[in-house]
Order: structure tokens, then C-alpha cells, then sequence
């Protein structure tokens, strides 16, 4: 009962948020606006959307192997593009993370070690992202004139890198009794291992190039969105915007961040001197991307060996 109210209190809040959103958007003049070209756009979307989930398949292959959950190229980036189906079904942005868990954990590898993979993973990309809202924050700040929106802009930034940082640093710690707790345990090991993958000569910079390119993937998605119906939005523009509104997407308050996208992209344009309703229109046609990404990993689970196997024995992972 409680997961069914957890959920349906999400609905209404992607439900609430859409609504505020779209009630001053002109959808007959965002649709006028779509050509032929601007098919080619979102196809260009669609494919670099595939990219950035390869590059993150990549990354996710480094950090699982330090997790003792070794995947294969192809099996793992299968579940990636199972989990961004999954991603539009399920409560929050992250939905699909719990599926590549549950895929993980019934190749073989074991729950605490998929757990940590994914975990492990989701936090470095989290760390990755507020170092690059951080770091963009001087230009952040000469865009963006609004009094509040600054203040918003260093909440979220500060936020997260203190919640990375302070992981980071949590991974570090000596104290005994921290594995004597369940909850303290389990995160202390995950921030070990972030360490461990992090700072290790060898494979800490192929991760951290993998990470900020990750973003970079991101903020090229919605150019070609905005490409895709002309707006007036600058790349520069649309580097500064993105990676803040990501950030807040991530929030586990709606279901595949709609409505919070939309209204935190009109907002973010509203404080950067641009239209809101324009912000609007990209947010809409970015997360059309992301759907039609997630439909064809709906085909890729419908006919994947992990939805024929069911219930059955679990799925082997080769040595």
C-alpha cells in the first residue's frame, strides 16, 4: 500500500508540474514549427542519446569490475538500454537503475556486488555532474541576472558537491563502528570502492572522462532539440542550462523527471533572459527523445533471454 501511495503521489506531482508547465505553452505553434529537418535534428538526438548510453555502459564496466560484477560489452550495454525503458516506467529518472540491479544480480553476480556496481556507478556520474555545474558556475552566474535564480543556482551546485565530496570523504574514514550499522556499512563500502576507482592512477582517468563526457552528451541532446524548432538558444547557453536542470531532474519526485523537467527548464530560461515558453518546448522534445530511446528498449526487453527466462534459473555470467 505504501509503494501504490509513493507512486500515485508521484503521478500527481509529474501530473501538477506538467500542468503549470503547459498551461501557457502553445503546443499548435510548437508542432507548426517541426519540419523535415527537424526530424533530422531528433533523429541526430536519438543517436547521440545511444552514444551517451554507450559511454555510459563503458564507464559502468570499470566500476562493476571493481565491484566484483564483471559484465560483458554487449550484456551490459543490453541492460542500459533495458533500464532506459525502465527509466520511463517507473517512478523517478533513476527507475531503471533497479533493473539493471535486478538483471546484475540474476546473471550471477550477486546482489551486494550488482548493488554496489550500480551505486557505485550512479554516485561517480553525480560527483562527475556537480563538478561540472560547479565549475561552469562563474558563466552560470553572468548568464543568469535573476536574484533568485542565483540563489538557486548556488544551492543546487553547493548541494551537490558537498553531498560528493562528503561521499567521497566517507569513503576515507578509518572508525570501526561504521560496519558495525547496516546502513553505514553498506554506503561506507560504495564510497570505498568510488575511492578506490576514483583515484587509482590507471583507471580513475578513463572514468572521469567518461563521466564529464556523459554530461557533455547530454548538453548535445538538447542542442539538437533546440536546433530542431529553431529556438534562439545559444550552445553556450544550452552547456550553462542543461547540466543544472539535470541535476534536479534526478530528484525521485515524479516518474522519468516529467513535469520537473519541464518546469525547471522554463524557469532556468526565465532567469537567463530567455523565452520560458521556449525552455518549455525543448524540455517536451527532450524527454520525446528519451521516450522514443526508452520505447526501443522496450523491444530490447521484450525480446531479450532475460524476459524469456522469467522466473527460471538465473542467467549465467561467462568467466
Amino acid at each position: 500500500m505504501r509503494r501504490i501511495l509513493l507512486s500515485t503521489a508521484k503521478i500527481l506531482i509529474s501530473g501538477a508540474l506538467l500542468y503549470l508547465a503547459l498551461r501557457k505553452v502553445d503546443l499548435s505553434e510548437l508542432f507548426s514549427r517541426l519540419t523535415a529537418t527537424s526530424l533530422l535534428w531528433i533523429a541526430m538526438a536519438i543517436a547521440v542519446t545511444f552514444l551517451q548510453i554507450f559511454v555510459g555502459v563503458v564507464r559502468w564496466r570499470e566500476v562493476s569490475a571493481e565491484c566484483g560484477a564483471p559484465l560483458e560489452l554487449g550484456r551490459a550495454m543490453r541492460y542500459n538500454v533495458i533500464g532506459a525503458f525502465f527509466n520511463q516506467t517507473l517512478p523517478s529518472a533513476i527507475g531503471g537503475d533497479a533493473v539493471r540491479l535486478w538483471l546484475v544480480a540474476r546473471a550471477g553476480a550477486g546482489w551486494r556486488a550488482a548493488t554496489y556496481s550500480i551505486f557505485v556507478d550512479r554516485a561517480i556520474g553525480l560527483v562527475a555532474l556537480a563538478i561540472v555545474v560547479v565549475a561552469s558556475l562563474p558563466w552560470s552566474y553572468e548568464l543568469i541576472t535573476d536574484p533568485h535564480g542565483r540563489s538557486a543556482l548556488l544551492l543546487v551546485d553547493f548541494a551537490a558537491l558537498a553531498g560528493g565530496v562528503g561521499f567521497l570523504i566517507f569513503g576515507a574514514l578509518k572508525w570501526s563502528w561504521l560496519k558495525t550499522w547496516w546502513a553505514t556499512h553498506h554506503i561506507h563500502a560504495c564510497a570505498v570502492i568510488a575511492n578506490r576507482v576514483i583515484f587509482n592512477a590507471k583507471r580513475g582517468p578513463i572514468v572521469a572522462i567518461l563521466s564529464l563526457l556523459v554530461h557533455v552528451l547530454a548538453v548535445v541532446i538538447a542542442w539538437c532539440v533546440v536546433r530542431s524548432i529553431a529556438a534562439p538558444v545559444s550552445f553556450g547557453q544550452t552547456f550553462l542550462l542543461i547540466p543544472p536542470i539535470m541535476l534536479i531532474t534526478l530528484m525521485p519526485i515524479s516518474i522519468a523527471g516529467w513535469g520537473v523537467r519541464e518546469a525547471t527548464m522554463g524557469l532556468a530560461f526565465g532567469f537567463a533572459g530567455l523565452s520560458a515558453n521556449e525552455g518549455v518546448n525543448v524540455s517536451l522534445l527532450f524527454g520525446a527523445v528519451l521516450f522514443i530511446v526508452g520505447a526501443i528498449g522496450g523491444l530490447v526487453w521484450i525480446l531479450s533471454a532475460e524476459k524469456a527466462a522469467k522466473g527460471s534459473a538465473p542467467l549465467g555470467v561467462p568467466e
